[in-house]
């Protein structure tokens, strides 16, 4: 699940509150590409629906609980595939729930 919760300028043009807004927003480190995801349990892949993400973008993650950390430790965590609005990652399967990490898309 993504959770997007930023403020994005209307296509038609912003007034210069909203401009000054979105450009504070960038300047404090908050430009809209985060998002988080649990493993799926027993399971070797977890596709992640982000409408940000393409075929050339970047994905970073940071796991947010112990059994996160002892997966990406393991070095079996990757990026398999990146497409159009989507990425999967591939993973040991385990019938843990809670393996849970924000990311970054860039790109």
């Amino acid at each position: 699940m993504t959770d997007f919760n930023y403020v994005k300028l209307p296509a038609a043009g912003a007034n210069p509150r909203q401009t000054a807004q979105a450009v504070n927003l960038l300047i404090d480190g908050k430009f809209n590409s985060t998002g988080s995801v649990t493993l799926a349990a027993s399971a070797t892949t977890t596709a992640v629906s982000d409408y940000r993400a393409g075929p050339d973008s970047v994905i970073l993650l940071t796991p947010m609980t112990a059994n996160a950390a002892a997966a990406y430790a393991a070095g079996t965590m990757f990026v398999s595939a990146r497409a159009k609005q989507s990425f999967t990652l591939t993973h040991a399967s385990d019938s843990q729930t809670d393996k849970t990490f924000t990311y970054i898309v860039i790109g």
